[in-house]
């Protein structure tokens, strides 16, 4: 296929999460400044693959700020996933993905080379908002029932 098979808006409850392991920040969670977070933040086992959570285009693929490697995928509607933190990214600018596969991997900091390596350092996390029309948009209606993991956070 080169286009979403069922309409992004229609997907509500069905989607399967991008990566296994619990949420240690919910949508509108407050951050370390006490600001709502417009996204979920999902601890990670080093080195997890991460797989599209739908059909996809893929709109960036690419460094951004100090958030490790960022995408931006464009389910269509006005609705895009961004999903940021990775190490590696597996897909390109226009690619078209389908649900589940994968795009891109997560660090793995005991791999570290540097002189404070160590088993000590805290897992990868994987950052996920859902917009629509630019703004920020709760992804729990979206999710297949019980897949989120609730974490400490």
């Amino acid at each position: 296929r080169i286009a979403p098979k069922v309409a992004f808006s229609e997907l509500k409850g069905l989607l399967k999460q991008s990566v296994a392991g619990p949420v240690i920040r919910g949508f509108n969670d407050k951050d370390q400044l006490g600001n709502p977070v417009k996204g979920i933040s999902v601890a990670t086992r080093p080195g997890a693959i991460i797989s599209a959570p739908a059909d996809v285009w893929v709109s960036y693929a690419g460094p951004f700020r100090s958030f490790g490697q960022l995408l931006i995928l464009n389910v269509g509607g006005g609705y895009y996933i961004l999903l940021a933190g990775m190490d590696r990214i597996s897909v390109s600018l226009g690619q078209f993905v389908l649900a589940g596969e994968p795009v891109a991997v997560m660090s793995d900091p005991n791999k570290d080379t540097s002189s404070q390596g160590g088993s000590d350092k805290a897992p990868p996390v994987l950052y996920v908002e859902f917009r629509k029309d630019g703004t920020p948009i709760d992804p729990a209606p979206w999710w297949v029932p019980g897949v989120i993991e609730k974490g400490k956070g």
